[in-house]
């Protein structure tokens, strides 16, 4: 693996960037559409794929190497504001929350953003530290098939409920406070990583 998957991409401060991080394993068409909204409704300046080692949630002994994971991401983005990196690896951070501290230390001044899909709002509540993560830096939660209605209504749903911006109000997202944090609809992607590794395995 190159030393250049591990380092941080370019960044200066004042710069608007959004951090959608993940196994991506594979990466697929709907990380790129969630990318290219979150670039146009948030006025973000780059989005950042941070593609981890592996997630703590899930088993890790069928992951393909990081390098590959990487690798594919890096080809299906081709977007000269998508950068995609490996640099969790680097940090030697498992968790989100301590990625994102991390983050924060060495690039002050960047205004990040937090970028996930509603299915993982749904499960947030599961994540380590997630009300942190919350307090650390906006989010910006992309809609996804199935996930809508059960992501709002979730614990962690219930708990940013008093903070949620207004959908025509995501260009202001990256110079809020936290928590605050905005649901984006919009047109979504059916494909998962999970059911294109079933098929796969099923081909």
């Amino acid at each position: 693996m190159s030393t250049d998957d591990l380092r941080l991409p370019p960044y200066a401060p004042g710069l608007r960037i959004g951090l959608f991080g993940g196994s991506f394993n594979p990466a697929h068409d709907g990380h790129r559409m969630a990318s290219l909204t979150a670039l146009r409704r948030l006025q973000l300046d780059r989005v950042w794929w941070l593609v981890s080692p592996g997630n703590p949630l899930k088993d890790n002994r069928a992951l393909p190497p990081l390098a590959e994971r990487i690798a594919f991401a890096r080809n299906l983005a081709d977007h000269g504001r998508i950068h995609i990196t490996g640099v969790e690896a680097n940090l030697r951070t498992r968790y989100t929350a301590d990625t994102l501290r991390a983050l924060k230390r060495r690039c002050p001044g960047v205004r990040f953003v937090w970028i996930m899909g509603s299915d993982n709002l749904a499960s947030f509540h599961r994540w380590n530290e997630w009300r942190t993560i919350a307090r650390m830096m906006p989010i910006a939660v992309i809609d996804r098939p199935g996930s809508t209605h059960r992501s709002v209504s979730s614990p962690a749903g219930n708990w940013l409920a008093r903070w949620r911006l207004p959908e025509n109000q995501g260009g202001a997202l990256a110079v809020r406070t936290p928590p605050a944090w905005i649901f984006l609809h919009g047109k979504r992607s059916d494909l998962s990583s999970t059911q294109l590794r079933e098929n796969a395995e099923n081909d």
